[in-house]
């Protein structure tokens, strides 16, 4: 049986050539996003970054003497660290088909609406994702669950799916960064050698101040908009209460799945469970949903089975009178993450390709060198490094992980603390990933939500001023020591 080792020999291409394949796919996938447009992911990127792949494979083999078994064994490993992340994202279609047929996203909409002044509907929405994501530890958990009703209350009360979207992410990505359940904050410390909860104590200094300005600006835009869509809100809420059996009791599974995260099950335990309960939810509270999405003339056991098993799997349509409503309570299922899915493989094609060609190391060392010289430097060298590899390998684990050991030594060299590393990490590689179209988290959240990832970008406010408020913080040099030689 074949094992998996690094390449005996270790690359070390030029950087000209390392460049070439990065450059590929920076000016091919601006040139496929320009043409198709939010559908480029359904296809057109993919065969970018394996047009890409193909590049980097053949400069690899020609100009570096690589050869294809490490290249084919790289690629496998990359392919084999994703596979948890596709089960979760399968599972999260479930869920999402099974949370909104059952009756428990309308619900939440449904009290959620009445609750919610719209004034204040931007802010309580990124504090109400970072709350839950705290306790989950999973961003993609709480923007698969909450984010997606949320959302719905969000297009109810008038707001710009961008903006809702923007703050739903913004929470989530604030609480999966400081939570010490989330496996990125567990990953960040572990790489650099920091202990948990010195790396989040240490992390609040950036991120506590990042959060507070995030809050903010939301606060101020929900003042600023008059959404004036009352009308809409009361044709809303009658649609939602016409359409499906609105009760307290669909609660129950946003309680049980909570208290299934507090027992610290593994997540794939939790949505998948979470789902189930949702089907017995949908078959006691809305028979007759189900018979719609089954198309079936009389209710009985075949019909309610295909209507269950369709909400899983596929695209369903519920007809509520009120055209927004019909398009925010169609689900996909697991067929809607596929495309997803067929994108993370293409990403993780590039990225091990790269990786066994070296050009990855090569390309970053000759970037870092520049810049490492100072402190400020350093961290930013930290902080942009964690961002351009969320750019090039399109996923965030990858991307703490070779940040963390690119400059592990570097900071060991020049006296600083584990704990600034780790920080820098995260800062860089954890936030900024759902930003990029291609990257693993950018593609789900997108499509987990139905907003395209342009779209809710530039409103991802805690998302990108995060990287920028590590370099701040680098530069004012508050709790920054060298340790003693």
């Amino acid at each position: 049986m074949m094992h998996h080792n690094s390449q005996p020999t270790s690359p070390n291409p030029p950087v000209w050539i390392s460049a070439i394949p990065l450059l590929a796919l920076i000016v091919l996938l601006s040139f496929t996003i320009s043409v198709f447009g939010s559908d480029a992911l359904s296809g057109p990127s993919q065969i970018a970054l394996l047009t890409s792949s193909a590049i980097c494979v053949v400069l690899g083999m020609t100009c570096c003497g690589v050869r294809w078994t490490d290249i084919e064994q790289s690629i496998e490993h990359k392919v084999r660290e994703t596979t948890v992340s596709i089960y979760i994202l399968l599972v999260i279609g479930m869920l999402s088909g099974a949370w909104m047929i059952s009756g428990i996203v309308p619900t939440l909409i449904y009290y959620g609406i009445q609750i919610l002044h719209p004034s204040l509907f931007l802010v309580s929405s990124c504090l109400i994702s970072a709350v839950v994501a705290v306790m989950t530890g999973s961003s993609w958990t709480t923007i698969a669950t909450i984010g997606l009703a949320l959302l719905g209350i969000g297009r109810a009360l008038g707001f710009d799916d961008g903006w809702t979207a923007g703050a739903i992410i913004s929470g989530a990505y604030f609480g999966d960064k400081v939570s010490p359940l989330s496996d990125t904050t567990v990953l960040a410390a572990s790489t650099s050698g920091t202990s948990l909860f010195r790396h989040i104590k240490y992390m609040m200094l950036t991120t506590g101040p990042t959060m507070c300005i995030t809050l903010g600006l939301f606060l101020t835009a929900g003042f600023m908009m008059d959404s004036g869509l009352d009308t809409d809100t009361t044709a809303f809420v009658s649609a939602l209460d016409r359409t499906f059996t609105l009760t307290p009791w669909l609660l129950v599974v946003p309680f049980l799945t909570g208290v299934l995260i507090f027992r610290r099950m593994p997540s794939l335990i939790v949505l998948f469970s979470s789902a189930v309960m949702a089907v017995v939810m949908a078959m006691i509270f809305q028979p007759d949903i189900l018979m719609q999405v089954a198309e079936a003339d009389a209710p009985g056991a075949r019909a309610m089975f295909k209507g269950v098993v369709l909400t899983l799997c596929s695209s369903t349509n519920v007809s509520t009178g009120v055209p927004l409503l019909d398009q925010l309570v169609s689900t996909r299922g697991m067929g809607g993450m596929l495309d997803t899915i067929w994108l993370i493989l293409s990403a993780m094609i590039f990225g091990g390709a790269l990786t066994a060609c070296g050009m990855l190391r090569s390309f970053l060392r000759a970037v870092a060198r520049r810049m490492v010289r100072t402190r400020v430097g350093l961290v930013s060298a930290t902080v942009l490094n964690g961002v351009g590899m969320n750019v090039m390998t399109g996923d965030q684990y990858i991307s703490i992980i070779l940040t963390a050991n690119m400059f592990r030594e570097e900071y060991e060299r020049q006296g600083y603390e584990s704990r600034l590393l780790s920080r820098s990490c995260e800062d860089g590689a954890t936030v900024t990933s759902v930003l990029i179209p291609w990257n693993t988290c950018g593609m789900t959240q997108s499509t987990v939500l139905g907003v395209a990832t342009l779209t809710y970008l530039p409103f991802c406010f805690f998302c990108y001023l995060s990287p920028l408020m590590s370099i701040f913080h680098a530069a004012i040099g508050i709790k920054i020591r060298k340790l003693r030689s």
